[in-house]
């Protein structure tokens, strides 16, 4: 069956007996032997599949199945044929509840949401892996696997590489985070700055300070926090101290009154 309860029509190229009452009250039994003990609701269409076959369409009240109907094909062989019931389904109608469309699971994880013990492997032919012994298009890696005359199956390709960088670069622990930008000085020139082997480390490394958000963090060069190794901080007083500083020519003088001298005898 090719129509939807979305192109409902007049089948008007259809044999009339495909849409009479006898029709119609066929499709509804047949109908009711598939919905079982749930009713049928009124019949609210008609669509014509071809000359010898038409679907009815009635409204489905059953539990979960808001706007939907059941479609049920009824077909004969030409003029004075019987009519016979082809197909018995439910679909959904304008307004009805649908499920969203299927996405495979590989789209649909995203960055943390593997947990302990999931297993999350790399999908078939992930352009971000290249088999090891193609090559990794990284010179350190290529210089380790020729020394211990041994390779991983797979390493990154060129396009992991770059996605890894623009990741990175982009992140919280990138040159535009607002971190990096009231930043006193760059990871670059910071002693904490531990810089990470091959290609990538013309532009990234991991943060030692563990005093920092970043800690333990890839970091680009040009990222930077507060903790810099290189920051001075002037010590001063954390008490304000006032200056008090006196004018004579607005002091005003009295002298101090003098006791009288005590009598003799006493």
């Amino acid at each position: 069956m090719t129509a939807t309860p979305t192109q409902q029509s007049d089948p008007v190229h259809a044999d009339p007996v495909l849409v009479d009452a006898g029709a119609v009250s066929l499709a509804r039994a047949a109908a009711q032997e598939e919905a079982g003990s749930e009713p049928v609701g009124d019949h609210v269409g008609v669509l014509a599949e071809d000359e010898v076959s038409v679907t009815h369409l009635f409204e489905a009240e059953r539990a979960g199945y808001r706007g939907w109907n059941w479609a049920v094909t009824v077909a004969n062989a030409g003029p004075g044929t019987p009519v016979s019931v082809s197909e018995v389904v439910l679909l959904p109608g304008q307004d009805a509840l649908v499920a969203p469309d299927w996405v495979p699971w590989h789209e649909r994880v995203r960055a943390g949401d593997l947990g302990v013990g999931d297993l999350l492997p790399p999908r078939e032919d992930d352009p971000r892996l290249a088999p090891g012994y193609v090559g990794s298009d990284d010179p350190a890696v290529e210089e380790v696997a020729l020394e211990v005359g041994l390779g991983r199956v797979h390493v990154l390709s060129r396009e992991g590489v770059l996605d890894a960088a623009a990741r990175w670069q982009a992140g919280d622990f990138g040159p535009r985070s607002d971190m990096a930008r009231s930043a006193p000085a760059t990871c670059g020139t910071c002693g904490f700055y531990q810089r990470v082997a091959g290609s990538l480390g013309a532009a990234f490394g991991v943060c030692a300070n563990e005093l920092t958000p970043a800690d333990g963090h890839v970091v680009h060069v040009e990222y930077g926090c507060g903790a810099h190794s290189e920051v001075e901080v002037e010590n001063i007083s954390a008490v304000p101290v006032a200056d008090v500083v006196y004018d004579d020519a607005i002091l005003d003088v009295e002298a101090n009154a003098v006791d009288p001298a005590p009598e003799s005898g006493q």
